[in-house]
C-alpha cells in the first residue's frame, strides 16, 4: 500500500473544471493522487480533515511589488510573502521597480532572487524590467529565469526606473519576441495624463475627482492600442496590466479577434473600490490607473463573467502611511494600495458570494491562466504531477478585516473594515503547511 507524507481528507476539491468531494495524497512536494468522490484507502504521514471546507489550487499573484532590496521600509519580502499565504496565494511574481537597485540586469536579478530565496514563505518568481537604458540585458534576464518583462508608458513614479518611450517600446518587443518572452506594460497615455494633470493644478482643483478626471480611461484606451500595434508590428507578446474599465477591455478582445496574442489584467480595487471610496479613504484607495465610478465597476464584473478577463491580481504597491497621507491635493501622495492579502477574499465575497461567479472560474483567474501565461508550470491547478500547493478555504464563514489581521508591514489597506465571505483556514506549499488558522506554523 502506498503511503503518502500527507493527505487532505473530505474536503470539497476545486479545480479549474470542477468542484467534487475527495481526497488528494502528497508525496515528495507533488500531488500523487486525486480520488474523487471514493477517497485514498492509503494512509499519510500527516492527515487533514478538510470536512465541510473547499480545497483550492494555491492561487498565484502575478503582480506584487515587494521593495525589497532598497525600499524595504515600504515592504519586504518576508512581510509580503506572509501576507500572500494569508490570503490563499502560494506563488508571486515580483516586479521590477520599486526595488533598489531596479531588476533590469542580471546582477540585480541575482541580488533580489538571493534575499527572496532566504526571507519568502512561498514560491517567488520576478519579472525583469524594460528601460531605455537595457535593451541589451534583456535576452541575460530572460536566460537568467525572469518570467516576462515589465514597461511603463507613462512615469513610473520611481526615479530609477524610466518609462518607455516609444522607440524604446517597439526595440525591446523585437528583442522580447525573438527570444520568445513577454511584455507587460502600464498603459497610460503620458501627454493625456500630464496635460489634463497640468490644468487641473493650474486651476487650483485637487479633488479626488480631479485626480481621477486627469487620468481618464481614454489615456488608458490610447496607450493600450498604440502598444497593441506595435505588438502587431514585432509579433511580441503582450500583457496588459490592470485595466481599470471594460472599455480597455474591449479594446484587447478587439485585437485577440485579430489573432494578437494579448492577455489583459485587472485588480482586486477595480472589482470592489469606486471613486468614494477614494475620497472617504484618502490616500489609502489612491492607484493609477485610478478607481472609477460604480457603473465601470459593474461592467468589469460583466467582463470577468464573459471571460474577457485573463488575470485577477493585486498589484500591490505598499508604502508607509506618512506617504499615502493626503490633506487636500490628491496630487500629492504615494499611489499604490496595499492589498496582496485581500485578492483571494474580494473574489470570494464580491464575485462568489455577491454575482454567483463559478468557483472554477476564480481558478483559472487567480490560478491556471496566469500559470499558463508566465510559465509556471505544474502550478494553478489541482491535478496529479502538480506542486502541492494549496489554500484550504472555508466559504462558511466571514469576518471583517481589522488592522491587527494584516502582515503588511505598515498594518493599513483600503479593505480595513469591510466584512468578507470566506475564510482561508490553511496554506500549503510543496506539501508543507506554511499558514493555519490566522498563525505561522514555523519561525520565518
Amino acid at each position: 500500500m502506498t503511503n503518502y507524507d500527507l493527505i487532505i481528507r473530505n474536503g470539497h476539491i476545486v479545480t479549474s473544471e470542477s468542484v467534487a468531494r475527495g481526497d488528494i495524497g502528497i508525496k515528495d512536494g507533488k500531488i500523487a493522487e486525486v480520488s474523487v468522490n471514493e477517497g485514498i484507502s492509503a494512509k499519510g504521514t500527516n492527515e487533514i480533515n478538510a470536512e465541510g471546507l473547499h480545497v483550492f489550487p494555491g492561487l498565484i499573484d502575478s503582480h506584487v511589488h515587494f521593495n525589497e532590496p532598497g525600499r524595504t521600509e515600504w515592504e519586504g519580502v518576508e512581510t509580503g510573502s506572509k501576507s500572500l499565504a494569508a490570503g490563499g496565494v502560494t506563488t508571486y511574481c515580483d516586479m521590477p521597480l520599486n526595488s533598489t537597485p531596479p531588476t533590469i540586469n542580471k546582477e540585480n536579478l541575482e541580488l533580489k532572487r538571493k534575499l527572496s530565496e532566504e526571507k519568502s514563505v512561498i514560491n517567488p518568481n520576478y519579472w525583469g524590467g524594460l528601460v531605455p537604458e537595457n535593451i541589451d540585458n534583456l535576452k541575460e534576464l530572460y536566460d537568467n529565469g525572469v518570467v516576462a518583462f515589465k514597461a511603463f508608458m507613462s512615469p513610473s513614479g520611481i526615479d530609477d526606473f524610466h518609462h518607455s518611450d516609444d522607440e524604446t517600446l517597439y526595440r525591446g518587443m523585437k528583442e522580447i519576441a525573438s527570444i520568445g518572452s513577454l511584455l507587460g506594460v502600464h498603459a497610460e497615455s503620458t501627454v493625456i495624463c500630464e496635460q489634463l494633470a497640468t490644468k487641473k493644478l493650474q486651476e487650483g482643483k485637487t479633488s479626488a475627482r480631479d485626480f481621477v478626471e486627469s487620468r481618464p480611461i481614454i489615456s488608458e484606451i490610447e496607450a493600450v492600442r498604440r502598444i497593441i500595434s506595435y505588438a502587431e508590428a514585432t509579433g511580441c507578446k503582450l500583457h496588459i496590466v490592470h485595466a481599470s474599465s471594460r472599455k480597455v477591455v474591449q479594446v484587447v478582445e478587439e485585437a485577440k479577434r485579430r489573432g494578437v496574442d494579448v492577455t489583459v489584467e485587472t485588480c482586486g480595487h477595480y472589482l470592489s473600490l469606486t471613486v468614494k471610496d477614494l475620497e472617504e479613504k484618502g490616500g489609502l484607495a489612491k492607484c493609477a490607473p485610478p478607481l472609477r465610478d460604480e457603473e465601470e465597476l459593474e461592467e468589469l464584473w460583466v467582463a470577468v463573467a464573459n471571460g474577457e478577463i485573463d488575470v485577477i491580481s493585486s498589484d500591490h504597491s505598499p508604502a508607509p502611511a506618512s506617504m499615502k497621507t493626503i490633506t487636500d491635493n490628491y496630487f500629492e501622495g504615494w499611489g499604490g494600495i496595499s492589498g496582496a492579502q485581500s485578492t483571494f477574499n474580494i473574489m470570494l465575497t464580491e464575485g462568489y458570494a455577491k454575482r454567483n461567479l463559478p468557483l472554477e472560474k476564480i481558478v483559472k483567474l487567480m490560478g491556471t491562466n496566469p500559470a499558463k501565461i508566465f510559465g509556471l508550470t505544474n502550478k494553478g491547478d489541482i491535478a496529479v504531477g502538480y506542486d502541492a500547493d494549496f489554500a484550504i478555504v472555508s466559504l462558511d464563514e466571514s469576518f471583517r478585516l481589522e488592522n491587527e489581521d494584516l502582515f503588511y508591514r505598515h498594518k493599513h489597506s483600503p479593505y480595513v473594515g469591510m466584512t468578507f465571505e470566506g475564510k482561508v483556514k490553511t496554506t500549503i506549499v510543496s506539501g508543507e503547511v506554511v499558514f493555519e488558522n490566522g498563525h505561522f506554523p514555523k519561525a520565518y
